[in-house]
């Protein structure tokens, strides 16, 4: 069994800072169970260019708004609590946060915590990526 809780993991190297947002990586490819599982804060007035090529995200809104843009299509959805996104089809995308987002999020392939974005807003394929260890 796998307990942690989301304030302690926030003083370890499971609290992975960027520019306009953070993410709290709770579940990583070392715990083995298939998919990560992150809490993920979006600063408010942000806006981010995603497009995770080679992992499929879900994302879950636990609180905050905002609104998700489908680069392909141009269709634009609002994002309030209770409102769940899945990138399905490695969908290119832009987040932007109004208020302050808190997002629960999983990725299949896990992420190792060791990911950036690169420039055009993908991670590496896992395989590339090195495990981290956790420690405070």
């Amino acid at each position: 069994m796998i307990v942690r809780d989301l304030n302690d993991a926030r003083q370890t190297n499971r609290l992975v800072n960027a520019d306009g947002w953070d993410s709290t990586r709770l579940l990583l490819a070392e715990d083995g169970m298939g998919f990560s599982f992150h809490i993920t804060r979006i600063h408010p007035g942000t806006s981010h260019v995603f497009h995770y090529k080679h992992h499929f995200e879900s994302v879950y809104c636990v609180s905050g708004t905002g609104s998700i843009e489908d680069l392909a299509t141009g269709q634009v959805h609002p994002i309030k609590p209770g409102v769940i996104y899945a990138l399905n089809l490695h969908d290119k995308h832009r987040l932007t946060a109004e208020t302050e987002l808190v997002m629960a999020c999983s990725f299949n392939p896990p992420v190792t915590g060791q990911e950036v974005h690169r420039a055009d807003g993908s991670y590496a394929p896992a395989a590339e990526i090195e495990p981290v260890s956790e420690t405070a």
